[in-house]
């Protein structure tokens, strides 16, 4: 699990050393917090990891956007030199008029190429970090052990994929601008006590009141800010799983109950966002009070002011642009609070993923395994858990010989897909070893054991793409040529040349637009394509007709040939032409033989074979490539 969620309370693991599945999506659970500190030192640190190539991008925006605040702060100066040296009670001095002019006109400019600048650097800085954000955390992830993802919703890397990213995105583009809201408020303020000390003293004079405001606004916005986050989560969450769910809520008739409940918790997300509207909003009008109120102070002051000859009108006039500029910062400063806060907790959660430790990693010194290797698959003494404490299987032994086809059976739970894990290293082994051509796996690179070890999976996964694509996933390099082989060998290509464009036909998401058999030919033809010396084949034919069976076992007998089979099989009629059979139960070897021979032992394999013939009729297939 990513680290920075410590409070999660322990979830206890099933028999078998796995997790249970956690809540459903759309569950009132709300594990993450939705805001952090203000400021998280470590977070930033990791951020500017990422801002770091691009710091030229960064000094230039925030040169540009003191450039812009300069030009800001120089308007109104120009406008009470225009006001006090252009207009004279003896009439219009033209030749200061025109210096304001053109002074006001270089501001202008300068204003428009400083704030176009900054807008662009900081645009582009923000989008390229954010680009680099996520090829890292997509990479990491490629990478990290598969106990990781065996504990970690799909959802919640989703959300830190998309949503935290975009939150640190935000946070990029305002911070500059915050920057530039703290210099513009010290400016203004600088300006105003140098034009008249007493009459900027006595606007200052409401900023105390601005203060205590914000003190008892902040911790209520801040609560109806989070409130409203957790509720959206919730709906969100019920959404997709209705979503999700659809053909079971329709087969089962639960549309407005469903209704119901989905509305119950869009209501309470409505009130608690109108809430967090009220709280969002009320700080615009106290504002802009305020801002009527200092208006007030100067007018009235700095009009007695004017009267007596204290000040000229051009200080009452800047003074008053000045007012008005000087509440904007103020305003701007915190709506970006509640940005910095998501910021942080979202750039903790990103940290969190991209510090997860990858468990399984090549060694310095790791071989690259031969392809000239013999196939052989030895396990010696294994003992290994997804939870250490509860080891899935207890000190196994047993060796495959090279083109040997061996299938393991047993109870669910006995340990048969974790035995077929090991032997592509997906996860490592807590004692003994799996050795693969006579080499310990963790002696061998991962990308050249992958090259050797070809699996096919219960449920086959399809990607977003042309079947073509799909078959030559393992080896890009394939020729066309060579895709057709392997569809023809498996019976694949009848069904894709009635696809409209064949072999370019595109999928849907995990091949949706084909049936699974179709989907499972698919990936025995890729399987084909791979060309590895060892095969695995995970409840490869558990969930297809008889039919495409047969074609599947037909294919069989070429894909084992020359080549290391391990067979995993519920349906034990499909095995029994297997080479050896070992028989698993609590993760331990309990018999092992041939079909014939563990039916006379009248053990466990001789029970469970004569179970299966209770429920489905017996097809009476050979897999064995002899």
């Amino acid at each position: 699990m990513a680290k920075g969620h410590a409070s999660e309370p322990e979830i206890e693991p099933n028999d078998d050393g796995r997790r249970p599945p956690r809540a459903v999506v759309g569950s009132h659970r709300i594990e993450e917090e939705m805001f952090g500190r203000a400021l998280d030192k470590n977070v930033m640190r990791r951020i500017w990891d990422f801002v770091r190539p691009y710091r030229a991008m960064v000094i230039i925006s925030v040169a540009a956007l003191l450039i812009f605040i300069g030009t800001q702060l120089l308007i109104p100066l120009i406008i009470r030199y225009a006001i006090d040296h252009a207009m004279t009670p003896a009439g219009v001095d033209r030749s200061a008029l025109l210096a304001a002019v053109g002074a006001f006109a270089l501001a202008i400019l300068g204003n428009f190429g400083a704030s176009y600048t900054q807008e662009t650097m900081v645009g582009k800085m923000a989008v390229n970090v954010l680009f680099d954000i996520r090829r890292a955390m997509f990479g990491h992830l490629q990478k990290v052990s598969l106990s990781f993802m065996d504990k970690t919703e799909v959802g919640r890397l989703m959300s830190r994929l998309q949503g935290d990213v975009n939150s640190i995105q935000e946070f990029l583009e305002t911070s500059v601008y915050s920057v530039g809201d703290v210099a513009l408020l010290f400016g203004i303020v600088f300006v105003m006590l140098y034009l008249d000390l007493r009459l900027g003293l006595l606007t200052l004079s409401v900023l105390p009141a601005l203060l205590i405001i914000r003190i008892v606004w902040l911790p209520r916005a801040r609560e109806a800010f989070m409130a409203a986050h957790e509720t959206n989560s919730v709906v969100n969450g019920a959404l997709a799983e209705a979503i999700h769910g659809v053909r079971t809520v329709q087969s089962m008739d639960r549309q407005q109950v469903n209704f119901i409940l989905y509305d119950d918790k869009a209501q309470a997300d409505l009130r608690a966002h109108l809430i967090a509207a009220r709280y969002a909003q009320v700080m615009v009008p106290i504002v802009d009070g305020l801002t009527g109120l200092a208006m007030a102070v100067v007018i009235v002051a700095g009009g007695s002011m004017v009267m007596n000859g204290r000040i000229d009108v051009g200080v009452l006039v800047a003074y008053l642009f000045y007012i008005q500029r000087f509440f904007d910062p103020i305003r701007s400063l915190t709506l970006q609070y509640s940005v910095m806060q998501r910021a942080m907790a979202s750039g903790r959660r990103l940290t969190d993923v991209l510090d997860v430790k990858i468990e399984v990693q090549d060694k310095p010194d790791a071989k690259v395994i031969s392809p000239e290797m013999d196939g052989s698959v030895e396990f010696r003494d294994v003992t290994f858990g997804y939870n250490p404490n509860h080891p899935v299987l207890r000190k196994i032994s047993f060796r495959v010989n090279p083109g040997e086809t061996v299938a393991l059976v047993g109870p669910t739970g006995s340990g048969k897909s974790s035995a077929m894990a090991l032997v592509h290293r997906f996860y490592d082994v807590q004692r003994g070893q799996v050795l693969i051509g006579g080499r310990d796996v963790r002696d061998l690179t991962q990308e050249s054991l992958g090259r050797q070890v070809a699996m096919v999976l219960q449920e086959p996964f399809l990607f977003t793409g042309t079947v073509f694509e799909n078959i030559r996933y393992h080896k890009t390099d394939a020729t066309r040529d060579k895709v057709i082989e392997a569809a023809k060998a498996v019976g694949a290509n009848d069904f894709i040349m009635s696809l409209a464009n064949g072999y370019e036909a595109q999928l849907g998401e995990r091949g949706s637009n084909l049936s699974l058999g179709q989907r499972q030919l698919i990936s025995f033809a890729r399987a084909l394509v791979a060309d590895a010396k060892i095969l695995v084949l995970d409840e490869a034919t558990a969930n297809i007709d008889s039919y495409t069976e047969m074609l599947i076992q037909n294919a069989l007998r070429k894909l084992l040939e020359g080549r290391t089979g391990l067979v995993i099989a519920h349906r034990l009629a499909t095995i029994r032409g297997a080479d050896r059979i070992i028989v698993l139960e609590n993760g331990q070897v309990i018999e092992t033989g041939n079909h014939d021979k563990l039916m006379a032992m009248d053990g466990l394999y001789s029970k469970l074979y004569n179970a299966s013939f209770d429920d489905i009729a017996e097809v009476k297939l050979d897999i064995s490539p002899h």
